[in-house]
This record gives structure tokens, C-alpha cells and sequence, in this order.
């Protein structure tokens, strides 16, 4: 039985995998028209799986390609007359393997060819694929050779402009064409790759953008378990995977693979809601890979912070501005992508949990002064006799919260002041929810200017969105947009809170019908004054 892969490369007999007709089609006409294409997306996207997959439908097409795939992964340190010497032996050996499984052998003065000559540089590189095109040429049919390099961002700083040169010299030529089609898959583009920022020497480059999947790709991937083993995921299921990954590859499998390898649930039994609410707070809470990177990525520089937390916090949105080096490096890592608005978008609602997370202080100095002091372990007194959530007193009881700890909220180490207040209600939710035995995640995707809370407990959703207050305007039409999402969720009440950072704050607690949905709403200051700037008080 096949498997969802989450770890390195995707074979079709061992895994499920997404066909992506579309853009194979786009892909496989663009190397027929000789195209010098460019794939650069973060790591664990399916580049790879793609671009191999790609090439094998094309030889399926015609015979007449000759593909030599290269991965550039180990040569980052190499020295110039290394790197060229290895390139050789790995062209070489791509070489015989083709003909191999062609079941064919090179002519004896091609195989000769691939013996004795050595390529030194860039320019004896282009030489040796001139004079092999000729030799290939001669035994049959002419044959279009498609070179593809994984990893490229990896060759060595000293090889990437002559290299880029002589592609770009060979694709300019007037003779026929070795390559004929070129394919360069990385993590960094060429412009980044370009240090010293001068002008390219590959500007003859086909961008192809390989997309997350879409929800029908979704539905396909994981129609092909069902189809396996007999075991259907509830619709509601795959749109909820879809919507909390946008179609992150590797998210997407690992929220398949916790679902049907890893949660014991009979092959009888459909996948519902329930299952998925486990899987999503194991996959939040648990180990993997994909979170692994974001992680270790988001802390590697200091402003990056500042930028997220602009990012959700700024309902007017940040502009995508790739020429923004902070910018850039986020989509680079997949952190964040551009919205059809032009505005900076975190990728997903899974990433944006984990990095409210990563800024989250492990220990902010106030976790003894969330509860009263007589407040059960269990959170008894946060829940109603039917065992629901009592969400107006938890609420009421952190509004009261936030003013006991008065000043001392800006103190809570390492957090952006604009971000405090949504650090503190995401932890002490945090802590509740763990309590009592419910899971809690992030809903919209975006994090601009809204972030919205999903509880989930006894089977039970409760909603809280949050905002950071930008006038009266805003702070109203935060509730229609509350109020669509309810009627969305098929819940009639939610809640509502604005963190007030104003001198002069207006605090507030209001319960309306908006729409035909119940929203409590609060207003919440969050900017104290501390002791030494408070006005002198006369004994």
C-alpha cells in the first residue's frame, strides 16, 4: 500500500502524489520550445518530485529527449577546478544512464568522447556540449539533450557567473542548441544569488511558478487513499486541511499521514471533524520537519519579528516589496507570499500559529496572575453546569487580568509592545484550553490586521477574533466581518477584542446583534503608565 511522503523525494509507486496535469503540460511545452527555465520556491514545495515526474512524462512523449539531471547540493564549498571536475564525471555518468535505460550504447567515438576530455571551466564546458551534441547526433536521430540542475543555489560563488555565461552564450547561438532546454531548480533566485548585485549574466531566464495545491489537487490526492484502502475523509475534512495549509505540499501530507497511519482509526470508520480537530493539534504541537525550518528561519534575524508582527497587526497591510531584503528573505524561507492585493501574506494559518508562537516568551513573568488565586486546577469555574465554556467570564476575567497587571505588561520580555496584548490573550487562552482538554488554532490565514481563534471543545466551536484598534471606523466594521465568519462557521455568537495602545484609551465591553449573530466585544487598554512616569503622588 502507498503512503503520504513527507520525507524527501516522492515516488509514484511508494506514495500518493498530486498528477499536476496542468502544469506538466505548461512545463514539458515550454522545454520543447527550448526554454531556459528558472524554478525557485522554499524547500519542500515538490520541486524536485515535479521536475522529475515532468521529465519522465516528456521521454514517455518523445524519445528524440535527452535528459541529463544534475543536483548541485554537494559542491557549495568546492573550489573552481573541483567543481568543474566533478560536474564532469556526473554529466558523464547521467550520460551512460540514459543509455542504459534506453537500452542502447553510445557509438565507440562518443563513449571515447566521454573518457578523455576534461572539462576545466566554463568555456570547455560549452565546448563539451557542443562536441557531444554532435557525436549523440551521429548514431540516430537528432536528439534534444534537456539539462536540469537541482539544488543550484549551492555551486560554488566562484563558478556562478561564468557558468550562467555560457548558458546564456549557448541559448543566444545560431547553431542548433546544447542544451537545448535548461531547467534550474533552487530555494534562492539568481538575482539573490548574483552577491556582488551586478548586473546578471542570465537574463534569458523562464520564471515557472509552481503553486501550492489547490483544494481540487487536495481532494485528488487524498480521493487516492480513499480509492486504495476504502477508507472516505469527510468533505469538511479535506476543506479544512486545505484551508489550514493553503496547499503546503508537506503540510498537507502530514496532516494525511497523522490522519491514517498514526490515529488508530478503523479503515471502516469515515474521517470526520472530530479526527481532524486531533490531527491538526498534533501536527500544531507535535515535531516535523516543514515547522522545523519556519522556525529556525523566522529567528535568524531580529527584524523579521518586527515585520511579522507589522504584518498581522496593520489592517492597511505591508506592501510586498521584494526589493526589501527583510521582505525577500521571508519568501525565500516560504514564510510569506504576496496577496492579490500587492500586501505581504503570511502563507498560512498553521504558520501563523507557530510563529505567534516562536515570539511567544516561554516564561512572560505573569502566568500566576492569569486566575484568581482560589481557581480550580481544572477550570471549573470557566464552565458552565452542561460542561460548555463559559466565554464571557474567561474574557471578562482577562480584561480584569490585563488591568491588574497594569504597567508590568510592558515588561514581558522580548515582545514588541504592539504585540503584547495578543501574546498575553493567546497564552492565557492557551493555558485555559489546556486545562480544560480542548485545542485551539488560528483561522484566517492572512494575519492582516485580524486574527481569529477557533476553540474547539465537547465538539463545540468558540470564536474569538482579536485587532489592535485603529479607530471607531474600523473597530465597526471588525464586527461585520466577525459576523460573516460566524454565519461562514454556522456558530450564533462570538467575541470580539481590541487591544486600545492610545494614551488617553477608551475602554469598552458590548453585547450586540450584529447581522443575526450575537458579538460581545471588548476594548482593552493595553498601554499603562509606569511608576517613574506616573505623576507625582504627595504623601
Amino acid at each position: 500500500m502507498r503512503r503520504f511522503g513527507t520525507q524527501g523525494r516522492v515516488y509514484p509507486d511508494k506514495h500518493y502524489v498530486v498528477a499536476r496535469a496542468e502544469e506538466t503540460s505548461d512545463f514539458i511545452d515550454r522545454i520543447k520550445d527550448g526554454r531556459y527555465i528558472v524554478l525557485f520556491a522554499p524547500r519542500q514545495t515538490g520541486k524536485t518530485t515535479f521536475f522529475r515526474l515532468a521529465l519522465e512524462a516528456l521521454a514517455l512523449q518523445d524519445s528524440t529527449y535527452f535528459p541529463i539531471q544534475l543536483n548541485f547540493e554537494e559542491y557549495e564549498d568546492y573550489d573552481l577546478a573541483s567543481f568543474y571536475a566533478s560536474l564532469r564525471k556526473e554529466i558523464c555518468k547521467e550520460i551512460e544512464r540514459v543509455f542504459q535505460k534506453r537500452e542502447t550504447d553510445p557509438s565507440d567515438e562518443l563513449a571515447s568522447f566521454l573518457v578523455n576530455t576534461e572539462i576545466t571551466d566554463h568555456v570547455s564546458m560549452r565546448e563539451f556540449f557542443e562536441e557531444f551534441a554532435k557525436l549523440l547526433s551521429q548514431d540516430t536521430h537528432r536528439q534534444r539533450v534537456v539539462f536540469t540542475i537541482d539544488e543550484f543555489d549551492a555551486i560554488p560563488r566562484a563558478a556562478l557567473k561564468g557558468f550562467l555565461r555560457s548558458l546564456r552564450y549557448i541559448y543566444l547561438s545560431d547553431q542548433i542548441r546544447c542544451p537545448h532546454s535548461v531547467g534550474i531548480v533552487g530555494v534562492k533566485g539568481i538575482p539573490q544569488l548574483n552577491y556582488d548585485r551586478s548586473i546578471s549574466p542570465f537574463n534569458i531566464q523562464d520564471e515557472f511558478h509552481l503553486p501550492s495545491f489547490t483544494l481540487e489537487q487536495v481532494q485528488e490526492l487524498l480521493g487516492q487513499y480513499t480509492d486504495e484502502v476504502g477508507q472516505a475523509f469527510a468533505p469538511e475534512v479535506i476543506a479544512s486541511i486545505h484551508k489550514q495549509t493553503a496547499g503546503q505540499p508537506v503540510l498537507v501530507n502530514r496532516f494525511a499521514q497523522i490522519l491514517t497511519e498514526e490515529m488508530d482509526i478503523p479503515k471502516t470508520e469515515t474521517i470526520t471533524m472530530v479526527h481532524w480537530t486531533t490531527a491538526h493539534a498534533q501536527l500544531l504541537r507535535g515535531q516535523n520537519t516543514n515547522i522545523e525550518h519556519l522556525t529556525t528561519n523566522v529567528r535568524k534575524d531580529p527584524r523579521f519579528e518586527s515585520l511579522l508582527m507589522r504584518i498581522m497587526a496593520r489592517d492597511e497591510g505591508v506592501d510586498f516589496n521584494l526589493h526589501n531584503d527583510i521582505i525577500s528573505e521571508l519568501a525565500t524561507y516560504g514564510v510569506i507570499k504576496g496577496g492579490t492585493d500587492g500586501m505581504c501574506e503570511i502563507l498560512n494559518p498553521i504558520y501563523l500559529y507557530c510563529i505567534m508562537q516562536v515570539f511567544k516568551p516561554a516564561v512572560n513573568g505573569l502566568e500566576q496572575e492569569y486566575f484568581p488565586e482560589d481557581t480550580d486546577d481544572e477550570g471549573r469555574e470557566y464552565l458552565t453546569p452542561a460542561g460548555e465554556i463559559d466565554m464571557e467570564s474567561l474574557l471578562d476575567n482577562f480584561r480584569d487580568f490585563i488591568a491588574r497587571a497594569g504597567f508590568r505588561i510592558l515588561q514581558v520580555p522580548e515582545t514588541p509592545q504592539e504585540s503584547v496584548g495578543r501574546h498575553l490573550l493567546l497564552a492565557y487562552l492557551d493555558e485555559f484550553v489546556r486545562r480544560v482538554g480542548g485545542v485551539m488554532h488560528i483561522e484566517v490565514q492572512t494575519g492582516r490586521g485580524r486574527m481569529d481563534l477557533l476553540i474547539t471543545h465537547n465538539q463545540r466551536k468558540y470564536i474569538v477574533e482579536t485587532k489592535i484598534w485603529r479607530g471607531e471606523s474600523r473597530y465597526q466594521s471588525g464586527k461585520k466581518q466577525l459576523a460573516a465568519y460566524l454565519k461562514l462557521e454556522d456558530v450564533t455568537d462570538g467575541y470580539y477584542v481590541v487591544f486600545d495602545h492610545r494614551q488617553t484609551p477608551d475602554p469598552r465591553i458590548e453585547t450586540e446583534t450584529v447581522e443575526g449573530v450575537a458579538i460581545r466585544s471588548y476594548v482593552i487598554p493595553v498601554i499603562q503608565e509606569t511608576p517613574s512616569s506616573a505623576p507625582d503622588q504627595k504623601t
